[in-house]
């Protein structure tokens, strides 16, 4: 078992000039958490995968092609591979969330 925290996970250097930090990497998936202060927001770009973003703290203006939400704690929002995306801090504290990239899943889970 292997268990990490974010207060001891390597900053991440980026474009976006933003918190983040590399949670678990594999050859299957990966899953950064990243913090943004209040106004901050990544810049727009593309991703080669498809990812997900789960809320973990504050509110987001999350911008996914020509749609944009604000969303809060909790929420789960998909974002398909290749298209124009964003996400920003539209709160007054923190805003911290995942990005996870995976693979579905092709086998069955197995009961022990």
């Amino acid at each position: 078992m292997q268990i990490r925290y974010v207060k001891d996970a390597e900053q991440k250097k980026n474009p976006h000039g933003a918190d983040v930090r590399k949670m678990y990497a594999s050859d299957h998936g990966q899953a950064m958490h990243i913090t943004l202060e209040p106004k901050q927001s990544l810049k727009k770009h593309i991703t080669p995968v498809d990812v997900f973003f789960y809320i973990l703290e504050g509110k987001a203006r999350v911008e996914i092609g020509d749609e944009a939400e604000i969303v809060e704690k909790d929420s789960i929002i998909e974002s398909p591979a290749k298209i124009p995306h964003l996400v920003g801090n539209a709160g007054g504290g923190i805003l911290r969330f995942l990005v996870v990239k995976m693979q579905k899943q092709e086998e069955s889970t197995q009961l022990l």
